[in-house]
């Protein structure tokens, strides 16, 4: 994305260790090559797991008191703890590789293999996600007959590599929030959102 759709499709003038920590600092198995992209991958895990305990808290998927006790003791007890006790086992333990001391790492490690069991692939979140997937799909199809309603940008891009590619990048540029206005301006009569 950033070496095509940035500075109206010229790309940006990116070194490879940015592009490499733009490309490792999520999801994929193979780590960024610099510190600097380790550490950034490391603390978007923090945030993200931090951030997901507290949405699924408050949304009332689970409770405080359903967290497992051995991270909750060791790491804390709220997100400012967990993230405080995260971080410091970073800035203390990394070197020429950043990670987590052994007991941290393992206490991260339960947290997150419960929150993949009881949020992230629990029943209601499955349901969620169809409902959500429902919206990208129908966004997909809109924009892909209406190409005019996105921004000059991506009508660009559609000229260039293809209405699927440039549909996509416009869908995946927007927030959650924003998908969920557009559908429902898209689909909900107006009456119906008062």
């Amino acid at each position: 994305m950033v070496e095509v759709i940035e500075k109206d499709g010229n790309g940006l003038n990116l070194t490879f260790e940015v592009i490499d920590g733009i490309v490792g600092h999520r999801g994929s198995s193979t780590p960024p090559a610099t510190l600097e992209g380790q550490v950034v991958r490391f603390c978007d895990k923090i945030a993200y797991i931090n951030h997901d305990i507290e949405d699924a808290i408050r949304g009332g998927v689970i409770t405080q008191d359903d967290l497992p006790e051995y991270p909750v003791e060791f790491l804390g007890d709220t997100k400012s703890k967990r993230i405080t006790s995260l971080v410091r086992s970073l800035v203390e333990n990394s070197g020429e590789a950043v990670r987590f001391d052994e007991e941290t790492d393992k206490a991260f490690s339960e947290l997150r293999d419960f929150m993949f069991e009881r949020v992230y692939r629990a029943a209601p979140t499955i349901a969620e996600k169809d409902k959500a997937g429902h919206i990208v799909e129908y966004l997909f199809e809109y924009f892909y007959k209406n190409k005019d309603e996105m921004s000059p940008l991506y009508r660009q891009i559609a000229e260039r590599d293809g209405i699927e590619i440039a549909v996509g990048d416009f869908i995946s540029g927007m927030t959650d929030e924003y998908a969920i206005e557009r559908f429902s301006d898209l689909c909900i009569p107006k009456g119906w959102n008062r």
